[in-house]
């Protein structure tokens, strides 16, 4: 996958993720498309501990994957902030 796809692919998961999370306010095209990234490697180690595929192109399933790493993501740095 080019540069400019795992960009698009990023931002559009960040941005799901971080309206299933209700962060939207707090995250700008930048952050959510770091979460995206971010996210879709959380994902795909989470998915490769189970025995699955993790991340493989722009597809349903890769998506899903990208998108379960990108909200445990930000419920983890949800967790940390509140805890100061």
């Amino acid at each position: 996958m080019g540069i400019i796809l795992w960009i698009i692919f990023g931002g559009l998961v960040g941005w799901i993720a971080s309206l299933i999370m209700k962060t939207e306010a707090q995250q700008g095209i930048i952050l959510n498309i770091v979460v995206g990234i971010i996210g879709a490697v959380i994902g795909g180690w989470i998915m490769n501990l189970l025995g699955e595929g993790g991340v493989g192109g722009f597809n349903l399933y890769s998506f899903l994957v990208a998108l379960l790493g990108a909200v445990i993501l930000i419920w983890v740095v949800k967790a940390l902030r509140s805890n100061r």
